[in-house]
């Protein structure tokens, strides 16, 4: 047994599994509110800083940094698909008993996401030009959005390990750690936003060398994090290799799934861009604001995949049909709330952000529409976080591609042909509808197919661990 207060083991220091016991409500409140103040901090100050750029008083550097913004999430989502497969794999293999699993798989992905961030920042840089035209911009815009991300990107090698210690911190339960990696991020970018983009006198530049701050902020304050637990260890070739197939059994699917709605973005864009530059800086600050409105329940996708996947290795699947149930009834309450916040507070917004005409119409709009998408929205997150942690990855991908495409291509086209641009928001949130509800029940689906010992679509850390998952509906295992 390590001595009291060592930290030999991942999560030891605050006691490993300890998802598998107490009120399944505090849990995912915790761990949903510890994650919303820091995701709130890393939205917030993309939203401040758009609100520094309009303030410049030319839409189209809005729209170019809405441009750029679209083509940086699709770097976040390869990032999120390695986050999520770590959280899954480390916090599956706490829950069966297993931290030096845990601890190995974990410092395989580091490697895998450093690798893969660099890579992913090239590749992107290469394809820039095409990239940007196919999504709407042109002129001087198209020229702004692309300084915007030759200094912007790079920074990615930094945010993609900045990103997955989080999720490893979250795996052992460290909610408030992993907070403190993107609110440290956010406080520091506070003070050097405004700094570089008016005190230097850098616009645009400035804004994006902000975000570079940020992320050496983040993967600092991470690494510092995943130190104290001694989540890794010295990477070995022969197990950064071996677990790659693992891993991705587990990435490549979630990538799928969060490309989905970065592709969707893309089109909304494009859709939009034939109303003119003020409907593209309306759709930009929707953007920048909905993730700052709801970040609770990205938070609460995020959170509860841990959650579940600990009471999986314990084979707690009451437990596990509780923290779906719940986390339903925490979307419904949190949606309602922004939603009337939203609605009351939409001129005073739409004028802070400089929105006049067609932008201020179409942001009214969003507000006035957003309680009912974001709803089904959320019951989509809670879906796709149950399927990406109990080993049936494609069915996130599945639903996460059925509403980017015919959820959103046909009835956003639908809606600009018959009431221009509300139509195209309109449009796609038509779509969370079904696919809200269809997330949710095949959730509850997937659990069962679990407890009746159907086998998952990927296996567990390793075959020990496999073995303590497949044993846990009657052994009861946890630490």
């Amino acid at each position: 047994m390590p001595k009291a207060g060592a930290a030999s083991e991942p999560g030891r220091d605050d006691g490993a599994a300890r998802f598998v016991s107490g009120s399944i409500l505090r849990h995912v409140v915790v761990m949903s509110t510890t994650g919303s103040v820091g995701l709130m901090a890393i939205f917030a100050v993309d939203l401040l800083s758009l609100f520094y750029v309009s303030k410049l008083g030319d839409p189209a550097l809005t729209a170019a940094v809405g441009f750029a913004s679209i083509v940086q999430f699709f770097a976040i989502a390869i990032n999120i698909g390695l986050m999520i497969a770590a959280g899954a794999l480390v916090s599956r293999a706490i829950g069966a008993g297993d931290p030096a699993g845990a601890r190995r798989i974990a410092t395989s992905v580091t490697v895998h996401c450093a690798i893969a961030s660099a890579l992913l920042a090239a590749l992107l840089l290469a394809v820039l030009d095409p990239l940007l035209s196919a999504i709407g911009a042109e002129g001087h815009t198209l020229d702004v959005a692309k300084r915007y991300l030759w200094i912007s990107l790079p920074s990615n090698l930094l945010l993609g390990p900045g990103m997955l210690f989080t999720g490893l911190l979250r795996a052992v339960g460290a909610a408030r750690e992993a907070m403190y990696v993107t609110l440290g991020g956010g406080i520091v970018t506070i003070f050097v936003d405004p700094l570089l983009i008016f005190g230097f006198g850098l616009g645009v530049d400035g804004a994006a060398l902000a975000v570079c701050v940020a992320r050496v902020t983040f993967v600092a304050i991470g690494w510092v994090g995943v130190r104290r637990y001694r989540m890794l260890e010295p990477p070995r070739l022969a197990a950064v290799l071996g677990d790659l197939p693992l891993v991705a059994r587990i990435a490549l699917p979630a990538v799928l799934t969060n490309l989905a709605p970065s592709v969707a973005s893309a089109f909304v864009a494009h859709a939009l861009s034939g109303f003119g530059p003020a409907a593209i800086a309306g759709n930009v600050v929707i953007d920048r604001l909905a993730p700052v409105a709801f970040c609770g329940l990205f938070a609460m996708s995020g959170s509860i995949g841990p959650i579940l996947g600990q009471n999986w290795g314990a084979g707690r699947f009451d437990r596990m049909r509780g923290v779906l149930r719940v986390g339903a009834g925490v979307t419904a309450l949190y949606v309602l709330l922004v939603w009337l916040l939203l609605a009351l507070a939409r001129g005073p917004l739409a004028g802070a952000f400089e929105l006049k005409g067609v932008a201020a119409d179409l942001f009214g709009f969003f507000c006035l529409v957003s309680g009912p998408v974001w709803f089904f929205n959320g019951l989509l997150f809670l879906g796709n976080a149950s399927f990406n942690n109990l080993g049936f990855p494609f069915l996130s991908t599945l639903l996460n591609w059925g509403r980017a495409t015919v959820g959103t291509v046909p009835p956003a086209l639908l809606g600009a042909a018959w009431y221009g641009p509300e139509g195209v928001i309109a449009g796609t949130g038509i779509g969370s509808v079904a696919f809200g509800v269809a997330g949710l029940a095949l959730a509850f689906r997937t659990v069962g197919r679990l407890e009746r010992g159907v086998p998952a679509e990927t296996a567990a850390v390793d075959p020990p661990a496999a073995e303590a998952v497949q044993a846990a509906p009657s052994s009861g295992m946890s630490l």
